[in-house]
């Protein structure tokens, strides 16, 4: 399972990205925003700070909710660097701007996806990568685990190549139920990830060891 970062922060990238496990970043317009990174030109540089600090795939989200609108800022997003992923809206023209960039090569992030529906439909538009916010789902009641389940069969039934991007996790075990259900990415905030690092038996065993060398020593 790939592990993306979801986050506009350059430190908690670099953090993730020295622990050697990170293949990706996600970002959105309010964590931009979280970060002070407003306006266009600050945002396009932005993106290309983060492309310098990761190898993997990093998605840049539109904020046009039109066709023309998305394949314009897309197509701009797409030139700040290979490893850009256009983020576009589970819309009816995100649909659509899915599939004109899927022909063109250029890699898609289908997001705010809630259903095996909307997944299916961004599939067949080429998306590289469908979001489905389980957090979201969890906060109204609803199991955003067993939606990644429906998706994750409805892709394997079809051999879709598109990758379902689980989205809006909110802790530790949110990841590791990701992973037992096939999710092939999580993208987490950094607490999250450094979470799987913990368990009061590592830190018990490590302490004895150290006593124990203390005491030969």
């Amino acid at each position: 399972m790939k592990f993306f970062i979801d986050t506009a922060n350059l430190e908690q990238i670099k953090e993730a990205q020295s622990l050697g496990i990170l293949d990706g970043v996600t970002t959105n317009p309010s964590l931009m925003a979280k970060e002070g990174i407003t306006g266009k030109e600050n945002i396009l540089n932005h993106y290309k700070k983060i492309c310098e600090l990761v190898d993997g795939d990093v998605s840049a989200e539109v904020i046009s909710t039109d066709f023309e609108g998305m394949v314009k800022e897309g197509e701009e997003l797409a030139k700040l660097n290979p490893q850009i992923v256009i983020k576009l809206p589970m819309i009816a023209d995100g649909i659509k701007a899915c599939k004109y960039f899927s022909d063109k090569g250029i890699k898609t992030n289908v997001t705010l996806v809630f259903s095996a529906g909307q997944a299916l439909l961004a599939a067949k538009a080429g998306a590289t990568y469908v979001s489905p916010f389980l957090g979201r789902l969890d906060d109204i009641s609803t199991d955003g685990l067993n939606l990644i389940s429906e998706i994750r069969q409805i892709f394997d039934n079809y051999m879709f190549d598109t990758e379902i991007l689980s989205a809006s996790i909110r802790h530790t075990m949110h990841i590791i139920d990701c992973a037992k259900i096939g999710s092939d990415v999580v993208t987490s905030p950094l607490s999250a990830i450094k979470g799987l690092l913990n368990h009061p038996l590592t830190d018990i065993g490590l302490e004895k060891f150290l006593a124990d060398y203390k005491k030969g020593n």
